[in-house]
């Protein structure tokens, strides 16, 4: 092997120095330049000191002019390398090996978080196989760093690996989203194919752009109620409704002589519209006020007032069961609701 962990090396396209901080496989390594750590296959870079001989310069028995300090010129400032925000990515870098038969195979794929904005984030990562979480992990990243994450075997590739992230300012910005969330689910065919055209472009890593820009945050949309109230609407704040509501009960009887004064020409569908209009009445009051249950008196009659109610009550999320039973005031002409929230 041509490198070893914590040898000096130099990046031949940029003439950057830095060291080998782990060994990938006999084509690759993984380097770290100035506090930056990423995969570079092993002709990509090049032990320094030949660069260092050949920079120096060679000794000559010429005898230099004396200079003073004023007659020196002044070292021009180099302006620093500005560095292109680029969104932030999950970056996937394979690693190889071969197998008896002297084949490329890859063996895992380790996951790297990568900042390329000027902004520092809190992240949860949560990885997930079959919708079953794998791998999870709270932390922070700073503006045009990368993160580890961790390594995914390859045989899992076929279990529908699927990414999810939720990220905030690590400074607050009223003006800035909360939080934000992205996810990513990949199929194994389109991993298959990304690493064959990885190994075709001569490249270490493929990624996935998880947000260009960290969103704004939305203000709700507000509505002018001054108008509504001047035409004689009430106008309550939600935050107060409950104390508007007209009080609820916890047992209403249906009886339709209990309702109106007289029913006597009324034909049984007004009758039952009535009463049905009644219990929806006190029904949702109950829900409103977050009541615990609600007993209502239908009576035994032919049942059909019975039915109709239970048919409304099998559909209603609130209603956790519903009991119609023998009971010593009412016989079996009531319903007992009970409810959830």
């Amino acid at each position: 092997m041509k490198y070893q962990v914590g040898d000096e090396i130099i990046v031949l396209h940029s003439n950057e120095e830095g060291r080998v901080i782990e060994i990938m496989n006999d084509k690759m390594v993984m380097i770290e330049v100035r506090g930056v750590k990423f995969p570079a296959y092993m002709d990509q870079i090049d032990f320094p000191y030949f660069k260092r001989f050949t920079e120096k310069k060679l000794f000559t028995e010429k005898k230099k002019e004396k200079q003073f300090i004023d007659t020196v010129p002044k070292e021009k400032p180099q302006p620093n390398k500005i560095k292109v925000a680029d969104g932030v990515w999950l970056s996937v870098i394979p690693k190889f090996s071969l197998d008896e038969f002297n084949d490329e195979v890859v063996d895992l794929l380790k996951l790297y978080l990568v900042n390329s904005t000027n902004t520092a984030y809190h992240f949860e990562y949560d990885q997930q196989f079959l919708n079953n979480s794998a791998f999870a992990i709270k932390n922070e990243i700073l503006p045009f760093h990368d993160f580890y994450l961790h390594d995914i075997d390859f045989e899992k590739i076929n279990d529908s690996p699927s990414f999810h992230f939720e990220f905030s300012l690590l400074t607050p910005n009223k003006k800035k989203a909360p939080h934000f969330e992205t996810s990513i689910k990949i199929k194994p065919k389109q991993i298959f194919k990304q690493i064959e055209e990885l190994k075709d472009n001569n490249q270490p890593t493929f990624s996935y752009k998880l947000f260009d820009i960290y969103p704004d945050n939305i203000e709700p949309e507000k509505f002018e109620l001054t108008g509504l109230a001047a035409k004689g609407f009430k106008i309550y704040e939600a935050n107060k409704i409950q104390q508007n509501l007209e009080p609820a009960r916890t047992l209403i009887d249906l009886h339709i002589e209990k309702l109106i004064d007289n029913s006597q020409r009324m034909t049984n569908l007004e009758i039952l519209a009535i009463q049905l209009s009644e219990f929806e009445k006190w029904y949702h009051l109950a829900v409103a006020h977050r009541q615990a249950s609600l007993v209502v008196i239908h009576g035994v009659g032919t049942g059909k007032l019975r039915d109709e109610i239970h048919d409304v009550l099998k559909v209603r999320k609130e209603v956790k069961t519903f009991i119609n039973q023998y009971n010593p005031r009412f016989g079996y002409g009531a319903t007992e609701i009970f409810f959830q929230y």
